[in-house]
């Protein structure tokens, strides 16, 4: 295990708060594995960098020699976390939350370590807990408490619908956190309240308190709005690795240093050199673009796919020729063919409305020539068995 100070450097690098930072120190200094906590709840099947953030520090913890446990929240997720939520979240049902935790688990151990990693399910002491124990745990924080939070306070003063099990969640999280009795809990800087609720239970269970350790959100390819499927700035971890590394290069040179920090393996010392060179001028932007996508892709496809998919970006994007690798999408016989219908079709746009804008705009290609504006049908023939291109990097060949 390293010594206390290289060990608070790499875990506050990229950290947004260490609540407190005292506790951390003492705990750190006690020599013991610390047990390090992520509660995640399975609410969608598609995860992105930016659900990988608090799994990217999590293996810092362990490569200094502690312990993770990952905890499912199959339990809480029927409740729904309310954070940031203007209204109740609709809930899963039981094999909807299944089927995304088998998604997550899947993407997480890309990234930790199995041998330092326990897995648990919430529903394992949530479920059990009867109306009195209920009654008991709820009777350890006030209105005035939960009401503190963000969302809370905003939904009540905008008379806002506020339903009651909404009020258990922050609650149940931090039952978690005695169940298991964490030293730290990982969170996004949203999750605080909660990360301090699981703290304040453990004292008023005469429990040692977790230390709060959140990180911040990390914004997606436009650099403004936070990753996020609903916004299209996110980069999929399941992406191909040519359009992972084609995501990466889009990003502002702004978000560089933040993407190293979180969103890769890299250790901290070297992100610090990346960070000097970029300010002092002595590194050239793009080549450390070039390396931040490398590196990402290494992660989630293996280091032997990082270079093919920096040559693929160069081909499409330095050469302005087509993908080697196009998707092929069955589709059925008409002529002539709708073109937007065709592109929400083969994932080239979400919408009909969308691919009409593409294609009013010029960024609908058929083998690299441009449709004019307003060609909405084309024949059937100009179409099947060629590319079909939508954007900078979305690629497919419609086939029959």
């Amino acid at each position: 295990m390293s010594d206390l100070a290289d060990q608070l450097r790499i875990i506050k690098s990229g950290a947004a708060d260490v609540v407190p930072e005292t506790d951390l120190v003492t705990k750190l200094a006690s020599g013991r594995p610390l047990t390090v906590k992520l509660g995640v709840d399975p609410t969608a099947p598609d995860l992105h960098l930016g659900h990988a953030v608090p799994l990217r520090k999590l293996r810092q913890f362990q490569d200094l020699g502690h312990h993770v446990v990952l905890i499912i929240g199959d339990f809480t997720a029927l409740i729904g976390d309310p954070s940031g939520r203007r209204s109740t979240r609709p809930p899963l049902t039981a094999e909807e939350i299944d089927a995304n935790a088998e998604t997550y688990i899947e993407q997480a151990f890309r990234i930790l370590d199995p041998k330092r990693t326990s897995m648990r399910r919430n529903s394992e002491w949530l479920g059990p807990l009867g109306f009195a124990d209920l009654l008991r745990l709820t009777s350890r924080f006030t209105v005035a408490r939960i009401l503190e939070r963000d969302d809370f306070s905003k939904r009540y003063a905008e008379n806002r619908s506020i339903s009651l099990h909404e009020f258990l969640y922050p609650m149940a999280q931090a039952y978690d956190s005695v169940a298991i009795e964490a030293d730290v809990e990982i969170g996004g800087t949203d999750q605080l309240f909660n990360l301090l609720a699981g703290r304040e239970l453990m004292e008023k269970s005469g429990m040692e308190p977790q230390v709060a350790l959140t990180l911040p959100l990390i914004e997606g390819t436009d650099g403004v709005q936070k990753m996020s499927k609903s916004y299209g700035n996110y980069i999929g971890l399941t992406d191909r690795a040519d359009d992972m590394f084609g995501k990466v290069m889009s990003i502002p040179d702004g978000l560089m240093v933040k993407y190293f920090r979180l969103a890769t393996g890299l250790p901290v010392d070297e992100v610090d050199a990346i960070e000097a060179g970029l300010k002092a001028g002595s590194v050239h932007p793009n080549q450390v673009k070039r390396r931040l996508g490398r590196e990402i892709v290494a992660v989630y496809h293996g280091p032997e796919a990082a270079e093919p998919a920096e040559e693929a970006f160069d081909r499409v994007f330095k050469q302005h020729e087509l993908p080697e690798d196009v998707v092929e999408v069955t589709v059925a016989a008409s002529d002539p063919v709708h073109l937007p219908a065709l592109l929400q079709e083969i994932g080239l746009a979400p919408s009909r409305s969308e691919a009409r804008r593409l294609i009013d705009q010029g960024a609908v290609k058929i083998d690299g020539d441009p449709v004019p504006p307003g060609a909405y049908d084309v024949a059937w023939a100009d179409v099947i068995g060629h590319v079909v291109q939508a954007g900078k990097r979305r690629f497919a060949r419609p086939v029959g």
